[in-house]
């Protein structure tokens, strides 16, 4: 990556160069909650988004990507309208840190995603590395919440996608290790070492090779009915409510819930089932994982995975089948579709003793049924990692 910056700034000296980086994120357990404000966890991976760049005191911004084609470039004084393309995750960082600061100084620079894209949240790994970067050059001292905030502000308002804070939280504050156990209520965490007692596992990514843009599918609906969900059982239960959009499924009480269910239409219903189901698993998957038992905690990773197909109705035939090769490998503790689960990707836990035999094994039985897939699909072996920084000593390899 240093070889090419150099291409394209041959006359930037390397000691001026800065490197922002973020890794990808995976949630074991906790699926589609974040935005009705419920429990969840996460892992940081040791794959990421790299951005090398240097500040231009002109205000200009100038980008280059490995993984896109095509060249951002304008002025911080004149944003032109929105790109339909990667360049407006600069323009969505830039309008989020412009609500409570002004920014004179811009960057030039390149970005590298090192997965294909679809289901790590490569999409908030990205505005990370622009907030991280914008901020850098233009001397603004960001805690991580403040971190987590701009990019979800970034992500939510400018890009138009109504997510909550699980992407960002856990590629800020995940540590190598650990596992994130993130209450999205009011933002408080915890990281649980991982314990002594527990067995090595690997986490398995496998690309269906299908991508998808999440504003372009039904996770904006799907987040629009449980809000109608929540609003519709407070009123059956005659309790106050406040306005639609600031209406969760949090503010139910899971009886309530029991009680009013037969009321809702059936899709609300089963939004409803799946929060509610998903929010008790996130509590005995952590209980799980302090004790060291990873066949529990896989087997509750399995349940999120069939109730995000059945419950959350994400997924497609090729998703579905992906999910269903992985589940039958020998030495998988436990998977769910990554991210939103409509295209993308699978992540799983698995026994590293099998690794080979399950990539293998997966790997086979995908591209028999999908065979016009072969070349999109990909698997890799990930571990635990850190969440986002500025990496101190350039790589320049």
């Amino acid at each position: 990556m240093f070889k090419h910056f150099q291409t394209l700034f041959p006359d930037t000296p390397q000691e001026d160069i800065r490197h922002a980086y973020s890794p990808y994120r995976v949630c074991p357990v906790g699926a589609h909650i974040d935005h009705q404000l419920g429990h969840v966890t996460g892992f940081a991976l040791d794959h990421g988004i790299d951005l090398l760049y240097v500040p231009t005191e002109t205000g200009i911004l100038n980008l280059y990507s490995t993984d896109f084609e095509g060249q951002v470039l304008f002025a911080l004084e004149s944003v032109p309208h929105k790109y339909d393309h990667w360049g407006r995750y600069v323009q969505a960082a830039i309008y989020a840190l412009n609500k409570d600061y002004v920014l004179e100084v811009g960057i030039q620079g390149l970005i590298r995603g090192s997965l294909p894209v679809g289901g790590l949240s490569s999409s908030a790994a990205v505005l990370l590395c622009y907030v991280m970067a914008l901020s850098s050059v233009n001397g603004i001292e960001l805690t991580q919440s403040e971190l987590v905030h701009y990019a979800f502000v970034a992500e939510r308002e400018y890009i138009g996608l109504n997510l909550g804070k699980l992407d960002q939280s856990c590629e800020v504050y995940c540590k190598k290790d650990h596992l994130l156990f993130l209450d999205t209520k009011d933002d408080s965490y915890e990281l649980i070492e991982r314990p002594e007692a527990m067995p090595d596992f690997d986490i398995l990514i496998f690309f269906s090779g299908l991508t998808r843009n999440l504003v372009n599918t039904n996770y904006n609906l799907r987040t629009d009915e449980c809000k109608v969900a929540a609003f519709s059982l407070q009123a059956f239960e005659g309790l106050p409510y406040r306005a639609y959009e600031q209406t969760y499924l949090r503010d139910v009480d899971p009886t309530v819930f029991l009680k009013w269910k037969h009321m809702l239409p059936k899709p609300l219903a089963r939004r409803a089932t799946h929060y509610f189901n998903e929010f008790a698993r996130v509590s005995d998957a952590v209980e799980a994982y302090r004790s060291a038992d990873l066949k529990r905690f896989g087997s509750i990773m399995f349940a999120s995975g069939l109730s995000s197909i059945h419950q959350w109705e994400a997924g497609c035939p090729e998703m579905i089948a992906l999910f269903g090769s992985i589940k039958e490998a020998p030495g998988v503790y436990g998977a769910r579709f990554s991210g939103a689960g409509f295209k993308g990707c699978c992540m799983a836990l698995t026994n590293p003793a099998h690794r080979e035999e399950i990539l293998e094994y997966v790997g086979r039985r995908y591209l028999e049924t999908f065979p016009h897939l072969e070349g999109l699909y990909s698997s890799h072996v990930c571990q635990t990692a850190d969440g986002a920084s500025h990496v101190q000593h350039l790589n320049t390899k």
